[in-house]
């Protein structure tokens, strides 16, 4: 996400900071371009104002700070813009009542459904029992979708046929009432474009329900017309929040960057790919980060907590420091990256390899398609070659190569590199022993 709009703000910060030290001269030279790579992205041009004349104030007027570099204090004003501009502070959902309410409103085709399911599946990651609900009466396969979602991530779905939104909308309240659900999700129906009818449905079910929660489900794809749509919604029906989907595919950024400024709601969810479970609480800072190339380490850790235990981390760890890894445990360990997500993300996540210029470097050697080749050789292999690679000769690698679809010279260096990632480790070992310090963490000698 925001890939193209970071590389251009990165590399207008890079030019500054080749001056030495911020005159207004120079100032405005980087302004033009911040502008110009705002507007770009398909940034609101009364954002672009507001972000553009507040990096100008605070940069001016900015006392000198001893010990950093006027570089460092302009890349800080950026930041903090923004931050301001996605945002503020992340914002939590609002889920005081019990059953509390969440109402999806949009158009048709921006993934409402979806983020439906994947909100239902988030909740219950946290111990809510969810209900979820279609009243989109006019697509056919709207409701057998949803049902097809609950029944994925294990959520009950409440339907019915032949009544109309607002009587099925209360029907499904008073069931969540009834059985002590938590959290009643409904999915209102769609129209390819704004029109008085929707307006007015979603209208009434949110008068009937008087939801916690009105989320206003948008394409970040679409640019600015999702920013236009956001806008008309919270005047006819009133939202208090909005959900980004396809912000993972969305290089430019203009619908994150400008939705809060001209609708005054915060983004409280993005869709980060297909999967029931690629959506995110919205962080305006770390998003901030991502863009200047600090990495967003917090999220990081996160993903990993996700799919690692701490008692597994320490598990391996140990096993690493002890020189006692195999291959049946890096194996496990690839398992792990891949349910983490792309490759490509993740390293984006790492400060100092975050920039868009060490990016471009590393797409010549990160491929997730070589992990997966990693992982086809190592499951070619007997448990015993697994846990003992001494043992496999030359016939045992032709074996491997042909199971895995790989050539014995792939095979070789797989194994050539296990064996010096276990010699280095070692090497840490006798280091860390030394300096009285704890070894490091995972390897990745392989990416």
């Amino acid at each position: 996400m925001f890939d193209s709009l970071a590389g251009k703000i990165q590399s207008t910060i890079e030019k500054v900071a080749r001056k030495g030290r911020i005159d207004e001269s120079t100032l405005e030279s980087g302004l033009r371009e911040i502008k110009l790579a705002l507007l770009e992205a398909d940034v609101s041009y009364k954002v672009v104002s507001k972000i553009v004349k507040d990096i100008r104030e605070k940069a001016l007027g900015a006392e000198v700070i001893k010990g950093v570099k006027a570089s460092q204090q302009l890349v800080k004003i950026v930041y903090d813009e923004l931050v301001d501009v996605l945002g503020g502070e992340a914002q939590k959902l609002n889920l005081k009542s019990k059953p509390s309410v969440i109402l999806l409103i949009g158009l048709q085709g921006s993934g409402k459904t979806t983020t439906a399911a994947k909100i239902a599946s988030y909740l219950k990651k946290s111990g809510k029992r969810v209900l979820l609900t279609s009243v989109d009466v006019y697509r056919p396969a709207a409701m057998l979708q949803l049902e097809k979602l609950g029944n994925q991530i294990e959520v009950p779905v409440f339907l019915e046929e032949g009544k109309d939104p607002l009587e099925i909308s209360r029907n499904a309240f008073e069931k969540a009432k009834r059985e002590n659900f938590d959290v009643l999700i409904v999915d209102t129906a769609g129209r390819l474009h704004i029109d008085s009818e929707m307006m007015k449905e979603a209208r009434s079910i949110k008068e009937s329900l008087n939801p916690d929660e009105v989320l206003f489900v948008a394409d970040a794809m679409t640019g600015q017309e999702a920013v236009n749509i956001a806008k008309a919604f919270d005047e006819e029906v009133g939202m208090t929040g909005v959900v980004l989907t396809k912000l993972d595919s969305d290089a430019r950024g203009g619908v994150a960057l400008s939705v809060k400024g001209v609708t005054g709601k915060p983004i409280k969810f993005a869709g980060v790919g297909e999967k029931i479970n690629d959506l995110e609480p919205f962080y305006p800072d770390r998003v901030a980060s991502r863009i200047l190339g600090m990495g967003d380490v917090v999220s990081l850790v996160e993903k990993a907590q996700e799919v690692i235990s701490e008692k597994e981390a320490e598990r391996m760890h140990r096993k690493l420091m002890e020189g006692d890894f195999t291959l049946e445990d890096f194996r496990n360990q690839l398992k792990m990256i891949q349910k983490m997500g792309p490759l490509k993300q993740m390293i984006k996540m790492i400060p100092g390899l975050s920039s868009q210029k060490v990016l471009k470097q590393l797409d010549k050697v990160i491929d997730d398609k070589k992990l997966k080749r990693i992982e086809a050789i190592i499951n070619s292999m007997t448990p015993q070659e697994r846990l003992n690679h001494a043992i496999i000769n030359a016939s045992r690698k032709r074996r491997i190569a042909r199971g895995s679809g790989t050539s014995v010279k792939d095979v070789d260096a797989l194994i050539k590199q296990f064996v010096q990632a276990k010699m280095m480790m070692k090497k840490m070992k006798k280091m860390s022993k030394k300096m009285g310090k704890k070894g490091a963490g995972f390897p990745f000698p392989f990416m």
